[in-house]
């Protein structure tokens, strides 16, 4: 069973940033990030505007695009959008939304363990 969801998405939502992690769960570590803290992604975005919905978007493409690269993209990669939502707080569910659906529309492999009404959120 531990196979089955052995790579997982972990998102941080600051004030200021966004940051998306793939954790391999075998190992415990870090595969794969993307962050609006990296320069070359920050330049890309409006200024100031580096923890909105279109800053999580990017992040969500970004991450895409090296899980495509690491040929990690096919492999499932587990998210529970409910917990993330809970986590992050009422008001970042549409930060969280736009990572997940960026993923998905660029290819991702994505298992959203809470599918449900997401669509009225975004």
């Amino acid at each position: 069973m531990a196979q089955a969801k052995r790579y997982v998405l972990r998102l941080f939502i600051s004030l200021k940033y966004v940051t998306a992690n793939v954790v391999d769960r075998q190992s415990g570590r870090v595969v794969l990030t993307a962050s609006t803290v990296e320069k070359p992604l920050q330049d890309g975005l409006e200024s100031g505007r580096a923890c909105n919905a279109k800053a999580a978007a990017a992040v969500g493409e970004v991450l895409a695009m090296r899980l495509r690269v690491d040929g990690l993209a096919r492999e499932p990669i587990h998210a529970d959008a409910s917990k993330e939502v809970e986590k992050k707080g009422f008001k970042n569910r549409t930060k969280v939304w736009a990572i997940l659906n960026a993923l998905r529309s660029h290819g991702v492999n994505l298992h959203v363990d809470d599918d449900g009404d997401h669509r009225r959120h975004i």
